[in-house]
């Protein structure tokens, strides 16, 4: 047996399906495998609260081992997870080849499926990943949306806390009238045939997050490409379903995974590369999907075709050279890497392309901002959230740039959130983020 592994992290296929992926006794014991090797190793300490939250329970229990926590107290453990993947990507020597075959993040998830079927989740809080639902009727009254989402609005907010969970101090995305796939049907930028990638075809994943509440993102990001000779079109069938992954709804995810790849199938057959807008949904296109649905010859297709969208500049800019007219961005940038970026595997591409802008000055900020999607907001969690990404907020405040960007929207924001609160009564070095392809339009004096 050997002491870690230095291989490329693997994963298998999630059998979802096998009447064993739910059963409670069976969970329980890999929990209590898994958990072990964690105790034994604790590596991952400081990454995020599942980890001390089982460290302290095995370390208070009466024999300070895990075979004196109860079972019950796992759900703790659970419930901390974010599904960063940086357990399994970044810190864990013990992930598959090895013969421990630790997969922590895909545990919890089988844990939360579990809960699922036995009926022990759900509610009023789960409405808040009907991200379509939601996005099209805030964009009917974008206005009263926005108002009520406030933070400074001490009618609603606390009613939201009651009700739906929602810590009333957490900042929320705001809603705009007219979603990034109206925007992209009424005009498009003109594509340069000048720009040595000339001739590159891309299909945009607008994202829910960018379709409905930053469609500026889009708008950069669509200029950026034409730019550098990319034709472009703006594609959004649905949600990737990643909010629904993190309640453990599997079957849900399944089933936009199927419908997905078969609407981008045409566009790939036609020699159109595909670009997701938020890496959120990256990464559950390029690996969640082929291990969920491993059969599925769309699904594999889809994922071998898909880019972040900073992958992709990235790719341009080595392959074929960037269009002419980028220009420094003064006061440099604090530019944060989201975890679901880093967890593709793909090297840190924000960082990459911002080094593309000439003079650039970049603060890297590796450290998670502890928002973790919808589980930042909530009221139980949202104090842990601040405190899980204050290292994250105190680099950023402490870089003295003028620009902070993360390719995670939310990160973004949450991160904005923790130097407001280290600032105390100064005032803070930034009021927002900007998304990595925003700051690069901007160095290429293009207005969006």
């Amino acid at each position: 047996m050997r002491e870690g592994g230095l291989e490329a992290p693997v994963r298998h296929p999630i059998n979802w399906q096998d009447p064993d992926f739910t059963d409670p006794d069976k969970i329980d014991a890999e929990l209590r495998r898994v958990f072990d090797i964690c105790h034994s190793c604790r590596r991952c300490f400081n990454l995020c609260n599942s980890f001390p939250t089982l460290f302290d329970l095995i370390d208070e229990s009466p024999t300070g081992e895990l075979d004196s926590v109860d079972s019950a107290d796992f759900k703790k453990v659970v419930d901390e997870c974010t599904l960063c993947d940086m357990c399994f990507m970044v810190s864990c020597p013990y992930v598959p080849p090895h013969e421990f075959n630790i997969d922590f993040p895909h545990l919890m998830l089988r844990y939360r499926a579990m809960e699922r079927r036995q009926g022990k989740s759900g509610g009023l809080a789960e409405e808040l990943t009907k991200t379509d639902r939601n996005g099209r009727l805030a964009s009917l009254v974008p206005g009263l949306a926005n108002w009520a989402s406030d933070t400074k609005n001490r009618l609603t907010r606390p009613v939201m806390e009651k009700v739906l969970h929602v810590h009333r101090e957490a900042a929320l995305p705001r809603f705009h009238g007219k979603t990034f796939t109206v925007r992209a049907r009424e005009s498009a930028p003109p594509v340069n045939t000048a720009a040595p990638a000339h001739g590159r075809k891309a299909v945009l994943y607008a994202t829910c997050f960018v379709n409905y509440n930053n469609p500026r993102t889009g708008e950069a990001a669509r200029a950026v490409l034409a730019r550098n000779g990319v034709e472009t079109e703006v594609v959004y069938p649905m949600c990737c379903g990643m909010p629904q992954l993190e309640h453990g709804k599997i079957e849900n995810v399944a089933e936009r995974a199927r419908h997905i790849a078969a609407t981008m199938q045409p566009w790939i057959d036609k020699g159109y590369d595909i670009v997701a807008l938020t890496p959120s949904c990256t990464l559950i296109l390029k690996f969640e999907w082929p291990l969920l649905l491993p059969e599925d010859a769309a699904v594999k297709r889809l994922a071998e075709s898909v880019f972040d969208i900073t992958e992709y500049v990235v790719e341009i800019a080595r392959k074929h050279g960037l269009a002419e007219g980028l220009k420094p961005l003064d006061g440099g940038v604090a530019v944060h890497l989201a975890c679901h970026a880093r967890a593709q595997n793909v090297g840190p591409k924000a960082a990459e392309m911002l080094r593309l802008i000439p003079q650039a000055d970049l603060a890297v900020i590796e450290r998670c901002s502890g928002h973790g999607g919808s589980w930042g907001i909530m009221k139980e969690h949202f104090e842990t959230a601040l405190k899980v990404g204050r290292p994250a907020a105190r680099q950023a405040a402490n870089s003295a740039k003028t620009y902070l960007t993360s390719e995670c929207p939310l990160a973004g924001m949450h991160i904005v959130q923790g130097v407001e609160r280290l600032s105390k009564d100064e005032p803070p070095p930034y009021r927002t983020s900007f998304h990595p392809i925003e700051l690069f339009a901007r160095a290429y004096g293009i207005d969006v």
